[in-house]
């Protein structure tokens, strides 16, 4: 019985002790991130028409992913595109269609999508009302994109700001070129 316990004792300790090198310690610089979409101090950005509020960013990760809260009009949603980071969408309200590889879906509300990295989509809100989309991409960096690209705007349904010709020309000329910086192909036409 004794021998026992201690092959035991002994087990247990080169467990805790494969456990406690496998895992690396707390980073205490890192701190909880609390946001609430709502919130006007959170960055609310209009880019192409939708808007797209930023809950978590690369920042509050360590660069492992970001979270953003996208507001879609009827009709909106991106053009062509891939990247080499994987984004998932949950469908809070409303219904997106998706072209994914060139083939169309719909996705509803409550239903998740996940595209996978280097994949061509794209998703426009075909609904009459506004659609919202939880959106998390790994690793992050999407959201720094949006944050260059973009108007802010004081919440997370404003409308978007009226831009004139050149200006929606401006910002799709900035649109391509930091698309190479955050590993970003748009494929338009």
């Amino acid at each position: 019985m004794e021998q026992q316990k201690r092959i035991l004792m002994k087990d247990n300790s080169n467990i805790a002790a494969k456990s406690a090198s496998t895992i690396p310690a707390d980073d205490l610089r890192r701190k909880l991130t609390v946001a609430h979409s709502d919130e006007n101090k959170l960055p609310h950005i209009s880019v192409m028409g939708d808007t797209y509020t930023i809950l978590v960013s690369g920042d509050d990760t360590d660069g492992r992913h970001c979270l953003i809260d996208m507001y879609v009009p009827p009709g909106g949603g991106p053009p062509p595109h891939r990247h080499d980071f994987e984004e998932m969408f949950t469908i809070l309200e409303g219904e997106i269609e998706l072209i994914f590889r060139g083939e169309k879906s719909v996705a509803r509300t409550g239903e998740t999508v996940n595209i996978p990295a280097n994949a061509p989509h794209s998703f426009k809100n075909i609904s009459g009302r506004p659609a919202r989309l939880l959106c998390m991409c790994s690793p992050a960096g999407l959201e720094a994109m949006f944050k260059r690209l973009g108007d802010r705007v004081e919440r997370r349904t404003a409308p978007p700001p009226r831009l004139s010709d050149a200006e929606k020309a401006e910002r799709l000329l900035r649109a391509q070129a930091l698309a190479l910086e955050f590993r970003t192909e748009l494929l338009m036409p």
